[in-house]
C-alpha cells in the first residue's frame, strides 16, 4: 500500500501543445502494472479546453464544480455540470473544458494501453468551441 500525502506532488500547468488557455493538473493516480489505472484532477478557467484527442481504452469524466462543455465530432457541444459523470466510449474524438466565462474541475479517468492513455489530434477551433450547446 502506499499512501500519497495531500500537497506532496506539485501541481502542474497542462501541455500548451495539447490544450487551449490555463489548465492546471494534479495527479491522483498512475498505478503501476500491471494496472493500468490513470486519473488526474484536471482545472480549467473559463474558456480553456483540450485538443481533440481519443482514449484508446475509453475515458470518464467526472465534474467536480464549476460549468464545462464536452463535445465529439459528430455533435454539438453538451454542458456539464458538477455531479455529472460522462463516459466516452474508445476511440472517440473528442474534446472538453470550461465554459466560455466559468471555470470547470473534473476528475478524469482513463487506462493506458501499452503504456498510452491518449492520441492527441489538433486544437479545437474556436467556431467549435462557440457552437452553441446542447
Amino acid at each position: 500500500m502506499e499512501i500519497f500525502a495531500s500537497g506532496s506532488r506539485p501541481t502542474r500547468r497542462a501541455n500548451e501543445e495539447w490544450f487551449t488557455g490555463t489548465v492546471w493538473q494534479d495527479p491522483v493516480i498512475e498505478a503501476p502494472e500491471p494496472a493500468r489505472v490513470r486519473a488526474l484532477r484536471v482545472g480549467f478557467e473559463p474558456g480553456a479546453r483540450t485538443a481533440w484527442h481519443t482514449h484508446p481504452l475509453g475515458q470518464t469524466l467526472h465534474v467536480l464544480s464549476g460549468v464545462g462543455l464536452v463535445g465529439t465530432r459528430t455533435a454539438a457541444p453538451r454542458l456539464i455540470r458538477a455531479g455529472d459523470t460522462v463516459w466516452i466510449p474508445p476511440g472517440e474524438e473528442h474534446w472538453h473544458g470550461a465554459a466560455p466565462y466559468t471555470g470547470m474541475v473534473h476528475l478524469a479517468i482513463q487506462e493506458a494501453q501499452d503504456g498510452q492513455v491518449a492520441n492527441w489530434l489538433e486544437k479545437v477551433a474556436d467556431a467549435d468551441y462557440l457552437t452553441v450547446p446542447t
